[in-house]
């Protein structure tokens, strides 16, 4: 099933999706790229090498951990708020109620295995985007043209591992329900063709990545181009979710023993 099944909207209709998309990405994506291209500039402003910063990406908010508890999990609400507002807007009246965001119901035949395929698909994109991503993240430091990724920097505490996981999947539910599910929907129904609009899915992707450098942001583009592709082929967000969760938590979690592992490899 294609993920552009949905009509070309009448030229009313497609005035006001144009203001629904610009306030959806003001407050979730556009937004976090437009601050991330200040950053990188900042960033190339300063004396110290680009190769010689750091970007953390899970920090402490607080110095008292049931504060820093209350933050981060805060956070998480807040961060899910779009996620609600794109399901909200693209729900349908009638069952299945999410197939607009590549969460519908499967056909009869394929109910009954149906999520664990693509969770396994999820997997296996996590394996093929994870495995270059870590060679391409070396190879941009290398050539200095990403700083150092700090994926947490919070303290050791009982409840930092969930945290983290629950950080992952905020991030996977929104960049795959906002970036692709939700902005394909709406270019789709704005006349924009399946190409550009995975173009468009990365090239956002990657601009929100831009603190962490030039690296960070063509990884992500090239992730993007892939998650595009996959999600303008079957039409479905659970591989993508599941992929990107299990990314960022390999990434989140496995950094500190990683660090204590190969302290050489993130100098």
């Amino acid at each position: 099933m294609s993920a552009h099944h949905r009509e070309l909207a009448p030229q009313p209709i497609r005035n006001k999706l144009k203001w629904e998309l610009a306030i959806v990405l003001a407050l979730s994506f556009g937004y976090s790229g437009a601050r991330a291209i200040i950053t990188i500039f900042e960033r190339l402003a300063q004396e110290v090498e680009l190769s010689q910063q750091t970007a953390t990406i899970n920090r402490p908010l607080a110095q008292d951990q049931w504060f820093d508890l209350l933050y981060q999990l805060l956070g998480i609400v807040g961060g899910l708020a779009p996620v609600a507002l794109v399901i909200y807007l693209l729900w349908n009246d009638g069952a299945p109620r999410l197939t607009n965001l590549g969460l519908g119901a499967y056909p009869p035949v394929a109910k009954q295995r149906g999520w664990l395929r693509e969770t396994g698909g999820g997997f296996i994109l996590a394996a093929a985007i994870g495995l270059p991503g870590i060679v391409f993240y070396v190879f941009s430091k290398w050539i200095g043209i990403n700083a150092t990724v700090v994926p947490t920097a919070l303290d050791a505490y009982w409840w930092t591992v969930p945290i983290l996981i629950l950080q992952a999947l905020r991030a996977a539910l929104g960049e795959e329900l906002i970036v692709v599910a939700y902005l394909f929907d709406r270019l789709k129904r704005l006349g924009v063709g399946p190409l550009a609009t995975i173009i468009t899915s990365a090239l956002l992707r990657g601009s929100y990545h831009l603190y962490q450098g030039f690296g960070g942001f063509i990884g992500n583009v090239v992730m993007g181009l892939v998650f595009g592709w996959a999600y303008q082929r079957y039409g479905r967000s659970l591989p993508l979710i599941v992929a990107h969760w299990l990314l960022d938590i390999v990434s989140f979690v496995g950094y500190p023993l990683a660090l204590a592992l190969w302290p050489a490899f993130f100098a």
